[in-house]
């Protein structure tokens, strides 16, 4: 069962979130906030302070209670003093580019030694629990051709993991091997009494605080911005950044989440029905497929369309039995998060 609810106790209380600036750690900084927690929040450049600050708490309430410290994932400095005080640490901070970089450390390095060393410094201080942001990347990928054609009705779950051996791109392989080595972490004497729960994201849409979103959100950007003439055959499991922040939340205070991962995924969209929602919503977004040749010719100039290419016509299905049920949350629907997206794309001129 969740804790109590208690606005004097959780002033009191201190969750550290690592990279603040980010999409999902915006939601998540807001929510604390909203439940009454002292936040420290974590940026890798301190003059970006101004900017999250204005996003997660616009009427200037809870400035009282939003602290900043400067951490870097591929440095060592700062991590004990960020995490002195703490009760909870929710660990958000991982890249993401739009496309695939050089060479795969780029990613898996800064991903897999941020989390260890967050887990750490955690551990040292005495951090009750710490919620590490992973993704279904972690859970789904790196099957074969054939192995796809024989598990085309499979359905994954918490219990699946990611072949880093297989084909799978750098996020991909940074997301499971960064997961990997946290639950490696926590069976070692140095994780002591320290609880983990971690969360495992699909594609990330639903309201901005500010013109940043997730790259996930440039599905929707793409969509309305005129850019596109047509629809390719891309599935995408989603979920919305409000119920992303909401599981961070529930999975730190609830004692049944302690040692688990949990699949976040609200809906499969593929993008003509994304984009058919959001042109019934006002937006002039396209209503026609596009023909498969026609994308990869695309995508030979487009780097972020080269690194979705071998999603095409692909669609990838999870259980998210223990979203609903652990965590007790009811995720919102894929025409609440599109339409949010592009609403708010709008309101802060962000494309």
């Amino acid at each position: 069962m969740p804790e109590e609810k208690n606005t004097t106790k959780s002033a009191a209380t201190t969750v550290l979130v690592t990279g603040a600036s980010g999409f999902i750690a915006k939601h998540c900084i807001k929510k604390l906030l909203e439940e009454g927690y002292a936040v420290r929040a974590s940026l890798r450049t301190p003059s970006r302070a101004d900017e999250v600050r204005g996003a997660v708490d616009p009427d200037g309430k809870a400035t009282a209670r939003l602290s900043f410290v400067t951490l870097d994932l591929d440095k060592d400095e700062g991590w004990d003093e960020a995490v002195r005080g703490c009760t909870y640490v929710q660990h958000v901070a991982s890249p993401f580019p739009p496309t695939e970089p050089e060479h795969e450390d780029e990613l898996i390095i800064p991903a897999r030694e941020g989390a260890l060393r967050a887990l750490r410094a955690a551990a040292k201080a005495g951090v009750k629990r710490t919620v590490l942001t992973s993704s279904v990347a972690a859970i789904a990928y790196g099957r074969t051709h054939r192995q796809e054609i024989a598990q085309q009705d499979r359905i994954f779950s918490e219990a699946d993991w990611s072949n880093v051996d297989g084909p799978i791109s750098a996020y991909a392989k940074s997301k499971t091997l960064a997961e990997r080595a946290a639950w490696d972490f926590m069976k070692t004497r140095e994780a002591g009494k320290m609880q983990l729960a971690v969360i495992n994201p699909g594609g990330v849409l639903g309201p901005l605080l500010d013109k940043g979103f997730s790259t996930s959100g440039q599905v929707v950007s793409r969509l309305i911005d005129g850019k596109v003439p047509a629809c390719p055959r891309l599935n995408f499991s989603l979920i919305d950044v409000r119920d992303v922040a909401d599981a961070h939340y529930e999975a730190m205070i609830r004692d049944e989440a302690a040692g688990k991962r949990f699949v976040l995924v609200s809906a499969n969209g593929w993008m003509l029905e994304i984009s058919k929602i959001l042109a019934k919503n006002g937006f002039k977004a396209p209503t026609r497929a596009m023909p498969d040749f026609l994308l990869r010719f695309i995508a030979r100039f487009d780097k972020t369309l080269r690194m979705i290419l071998p999603g095409l016509g692909k669609q990838t299905k999870f259980d998210n039995q223990a979203l609903r049920t652990t965590l007790g949350i009811e995720p919102r629907s894929l025409e609440e998060m599109s339409v949010s997206m592009a609403k708010t794309m709008r309101e802060f001129d962000a494309i």
